[in-house]
């Protein structure tokens, strides 16, 4: 058995296998990912976590034990991939993955998209972006990637301008139009969603949403465009069990019909599958 890192922060997070007459993953043979008879993956605590449960189960069914490894940040499940400590994990935007693969050197690569998570604004005090007053203080995520993400957001729902042709890495300070002088204020994104009452509006991923127990389709006032992988979450390994069996079973039981159907009934919306 694997070391366990991190801390498990709600229920743990099982993996995901399509058993289409797949090799019995207990088999004394396994090799690879297997050698030790489980895949251990590492997740954030939360819809990734509701997901992978019933991933688990599939792979159950089909003889594949699964160890699921809940984490309450972002940085402790690339570390512990990088280490050893996991064989795999799910719970990143590829953005956000080649931004920890450039500063940290790990040597990890994406393998399949899963799900977007749609990062929304929210608000309590207004139903629509057009109602957001001058001066309104508004929440954003303070994470790498995720701080432009949202201020992207605020720019498609037409309420600030920012350099042509810039992507996620801008920042509050390279806003280059702001007609209501909006106070944008960085945050940790977890804290955001407590934060509502106490802003505008915010930019808050829908997984934190969930999270906290607040409605997407109550609160949310302008939603982000998922018709495309830009921000797809992806399931990572490292790059030397990228062509492994057990990962590409692994794939293959997360994208089931039946774990695609429980993703649309269970969050209606608020994450879409990305297959």
């Amino acid at each position: 058995m694997k070391k366990v890192w991190g801390f498990v922060t709600t229920a743990a997070i099982g993996a995901i296998l399509t058993g289409c007459g797949g090799q019995d993953a207990s088999s004394e043979e396994a090799e690879g990912l297997l050698s030790d008879g489980v895949l251990t993956v590492g997740v954030t605590a939360g819809p990734h976590e509701d997901i992978l449960n019933e991933v688990k189960k599939i792979a159950e069914e089909d003889g594949m034990e699964i160890e699921v490894v809940p984490f309450s940040d972002f940085v402790q499940p690339n570390t512990a991939l990088a280490e050893g400590e996991l064989d795999i994990n799910s719970f990143q935007t590829g953005i956000f993955l080649d931004t920890v693969v450039e500063e940290s050197g790990y040597d990890l690569t994406k393998i399949e998209p899963t799900l977007t998570i749609p990062m929304g604004i929210y608000s309590e005090k207004y139903d629509d972006v057009s109602e957001i007053q001058e001066g309104d203080v508004i929440g954003i995520p303070n994470s790498p990637t995720q701080e432009g993400r949202a201020l992207q957001l605020f720019e498609e729902a037409e309420l600030i301008t920012l350099p042509e042709g810039s992507g996620v890495e801008v920042t509050i300070d390279d806003i280059v139009d702001n007609p209501l002088n909006l106070d944008f204020i960085a945050s940790e994104a977890a804290q955001l969603p407590a934060q509502l009452q106490d802003v505008g509006a915010a930019g808050i991923n829908s997984n934190f949403i969930l999270d906290a127990g607040i409605n997407p389709e109550e609160y949310g006032i302008f939603m982000e465009n998922v018709d495309d992988l830009f921000q797809a979450n992806y399931i990572v390994s490292r790059t030397e069990d990228k062509d492994d069996e057990a990962l590409a079973q692994f794939v293959e039981y997360y994208k089931t019909p039946e774990i695609k159907q429980f993703i649309e009934e269970e969050f209606k919306g608020a994450l879409v599958p990305a297959w």
